[in-house]
């Protein structure tokens, strides 16, 4: 018999670890203070913010003062897109942002409003069938950079999985004097974050995506690169972020991003033995799939397809009533009826992006669940598609 629930959803979201709920009960008892207050009771949240901040920060191989915390991985993207281009514009003049055709769309809807609202100038680079940014082609568009305000890549897609050459990126954008901005949600925990490594001035990251809450992100920023800041009205986090810190759910992240930095090799290594073992059989069981995003440069923990005459919605609610959740594609166009702009990117035609399947595997997923999983999948798409 399966489990009650075969959870493989955790691009869309992560359950969180009993030791961060553990944090969380502690100081939503303990940390109620205002941290900006000079009593006792501020302090001690002081305290706990500057313990998490510390945390992270050496986590990602920063400095505190680098750490800004936010609501979440949205607000972290458009900080940064938003803060770094105005500052850098007004500074050097500087009015094109370059971006991939592929990001998130808190990235791609702050670039393109950038462009239609401030009248900046926008270069969204196109990627290969894997999903791939070539390096030559961010080269080619950064020219001389002088006119490049900002450039943002994202670490990981979240919907294919493809993980992007950050880090020759990184090298190119710094040898211009341009700005890298990388959207890290969905790597989180899950691929190495040095900034000082992969060259990058701006990252992106959200709780939720690593067994943390929602409702909390960061956004390092590094030291020097012009910033404006998007909430204004106190002079919290340095002035960069106004509005009261919360600080029950800052520190359930810096919990949750040490917990899962310390197993990642570990953890990494067990998910991606389960993960080729599910495209494998999936590949072998099933007529008409096929892999999406790139075969080896993908996160451990994802496995996409494309699932020929099968309609997803039909496969999900199906899988649903099997007791196994999945998603096909972004958990934040649910409800869309367009075609994955990351699919149509990637040269994927519109009728077969409607049979898009995203499985993203987590801590508790077991081979006897990936077995089920597969034989839950040969029988679903069959009736789907109406074949007896």
């Amino acid at each position: 018999m399966p489990p009650t629930l075969i959870y493989l959803d955790h691009a869309a979201t992560t359950p969180i670890r009993p030791e961060v709920l553990e944090v969380l009960h502690l100081h939503f008892a303990e940390s109620f203070g205002n941290p900006s207050s000079i009593h006792r009771v501020g302090r001690r949240a002081s305290v706990t913010l500057q313990h998490a901040r510390q945390t992270l920060a050496t986590l990602l191989n920063a400095r505190p003062s680098e750490i800004i915390f936010t609501s979440g991985g949205t607000e972290s993207d458009n900080a940064a897109l938003y803060g770094i281009a105005l500052a850098r514009r007004a500074a050097t003049g500087a009015n094109r942002l370059i971006t991939t055709a592929i990001e998130h769309k808190a990235v791609l809807e702050s670039a393109e409003a950038l462009r239609d609202r401030f009248g900046f100038s926008l270069t969204v680079l196109p990627v290969d069938a894997q999903g791939l940014v070539h390096v030559e082609e961010m080269a080619d568009a950064l020219g001389d950079g002088r006119d490049v305000a900002l450039v943002s890549v994202m670490a990981a897609n979240n919907e294919i999985g493809t993980i992007q050459p950050l880090a020759a990126i990184g090298a190119l954008c710094r040898a211009h004097g341009v700005p890298l901005h990388t959207d890290a949600v969905q790597a989180g925990g899950k691929l190495a974050l040095d900034v000082n490594a992969l060259q990058v001035d701006a990252l992106s990251l959200g709780a939720h995506k690593f067994y943390g809450p929602k409702g909390v992100g960061l956004l390092y920023l590094r030291t020097g690169t012009p910033f404006w800041p998007l909430l204004l009205g106190g002079s919290q986090e340095g002035g960069r972020r106004a509005g009261t810190e919360n600080i029950p759910l800052i520190a359930g992240m810096a919990r949750a991003l040490e917990l899962a930095e310390a197993e990642r090799a570990t953890e990494g290594m067990r998910q991606r033995a389960l993960r080729d073992r599910l495209i494998g059989n999936l590949l072998e069981a099933i007529d008409g799939i096929r892999l999406t995003g790139a075969p080896d440069m993908r996160l451990d923990n994802h496995a996409s397809f494309i699932i020929e005459d099968a309609d997803a919605e039909g496969m999900l609610i199906a899988l649903d009533l099997a007791g196994i959740a999945a998603s096909s594609g972004s958990a934040c166009a649910s409800g869309s009826h367009r075609p994955s702009h990351v699919l149509t990117a990637i040269g994927v035609p519109p009728a077969q992006a409607a049979g898009a399947l995203r499985f993203s595997l987590g801590r508790t997923t077991t081979i006897a669940e990936i077995d089920w999983v597969v034989a839950k999948m040969a029988e679903i798409v069959k009736r789907v598609r109406g074949v007896t």
